[in-house]
C-alpha cells in the first residue's frame, strides 16, 4: 500500500510540476509579448523627433489619398473596412487585444473571440474608442464581427452604436496635426467638401519607399521574419485597394516582381502562419477575415 501511495503521490507531483512549468511558459510568452509591445511604443516615442510616426490607419489612408486633391477615390468601397482591420491589428501589436485561446478543439482564427488584454490608453482617440467598445462588449465578438460592427455594416439596429463615425476625416485631421496634410474647402458644383491635400511629401515618399522595399530590395521570403507592422501594412493596403498607389511609380519589371511577391503573401494560410513561434494571432485573424 505504501509503495502504491508513493507512486500515486509521485505521479501527482510530476503532473503538478508539469502544469506549473506549462503555466510558467505561458507567463514568459505573455511577458515577452508585453515587453515587445512596450519596446515598440518606446521606440515610437523616441523616434518622433527623427521622423513622423504614423499608425497603420494613417498609413493606409495616406496611401489612398490623392496628393493634390486631398481625398480618396470615390470608387473605393474597400477602405472603410480596411481601416477597421488596421485598428484591430494596431491594438493587437500594442498589447491591448488578443484572441481567446484556441482550446483543445483547435478553433479556427475566425471563430475565436477578440479579448481585451489591457485597457491602458493608447493616446489615439480612435483606437481608445474601439478598445472601449471591445472591452465592454459581452459576450465577446469575433474579428469578422468587429470589422463589420466598427464599420456600421450590420443589420442589427441595436448594434449600430458600435460604428466609428467620420473615421477618414478624423484620421486626416490627425495627419494635419502631424504636419503631413493641410485642410482646404473645395466646391464640387452641388456641394462643398473638406479636403486634405498633401503638404509634407517627404513623409509620403518615405511611406511609399517602405512599401516598395519590403517586396523588392528588403524582401526576405519568410513572413515570420518580416517586421509585423510592414507585413500588416502590405495586407491591409491590399485589402483597402490602395496598394496599387504605392507600386504605380515602379518600372514594369519591378512592378511585376512586387505584385508576384504580394500574391505569395496573399496565398499564405493564416492558420498555419498564426501557429508559428512569435506570430501575432490577431494579425493573422484579420488577414483571414479579408482573404478567406
Amino acid at each position: 500500500m505504501s509503495s502504491v501511495s508513493q507512486r500515486s503521490s509521485g505521479l501527482v507531483q510530476r503532473r503538478t510540476e508539469a502544469s506549473r512549468s506549462a503555466a510558467a511558459g505561458r507567463e514568459r510568452a505573455e511577458d515577452g509579448e508585453e515587453a515587445e509591445s512596450r519596446r515598440a511604443e518606446e521606440e515610437d516615442a523616441e523616434g518622433d523627433s527623427k521622423e513622423t510616426r504614423l499608425t497603420l490607419m494613417e498609413e493606409v489612408l495616406l496611401l489612398g489619398l490623392k496628393d493634390r486633391e486631398g481625398y480618396t477615390s470615390f470608387w473605393n468601397d474597400c477602405i472603410s473596412s480596411g481601416l477597421r482591420g488596421c485598428m484591430l491589428i494596431e491594438l493587437g501589436l500594442r498589447g491591448r487585444l488578443h484572441l481567446e485561446p484556441c482550446g483543445m478543439r483547435r478553433k479556427s482564427l475566425l471563430t475565436r473571440k477578440v479579448m481585451c488584454k489591457s485597457d491602458a490608453p493608447t493616446g489615439d482617440m480612435l483606437l481608445d474608442e474601439a478598445l472601449k467598445h471591445i472591452k465592454e462588449t459581452q459576450p465577446p465578438e469575433t474579428v469578422q464581427s468587429w470589422i463589420e460592427l466598427l464599420s456600421g455594416e450590420t443589420w442589427n439596429p441595436l448594434k449600430l452604436h458600435y460604428q466609428l463615425r467620420n473615421v477618414r476625416e478624423r484620421l486626416a485631421k490627425n495627419l494635419v496635426e502631424k504636419g503631413v496634410l493641410t485642410t482646404e474647402k473645395q466646391n464640387f458644383l452641388l456641394f462643398d467638401m473638406t479636403t486634405h491635400p498633401l503638404t509634407n511629401s517627404t513623409v509620403k515618399q518615405r511611406l511609399v519607399k517602405k512599401v516598395q522595399e519590403s517586396v523588392l530590395d528588403k524582401w526576405v521570403n519568410e513572413p515570420q521574419r518580416m517586421d509585423k507592422r510592414v507585413l500588416s501594412l502590405l495586407f491591409l493596403a491590399h485589402s483597402s485597394d490602395v496598394l496599387e498607389n504605392a507600386f504605380a511609380p515602379l518600372l514594369d519589371d519591378q512592378y511585376d516582381l512586387a505584385m508576384k511577391r504580394v500574391r505569395l503573401l496573399l496565398d499564405l494560410d493564416p492558420e498555419v502562419e498564426a501557429s508559428r513561434t512569435g506570430a501575432n494571432e490577431l494579425l493573422w485573424a484579420v488577414v483571414a477575415a479579408f482573404t478567406k
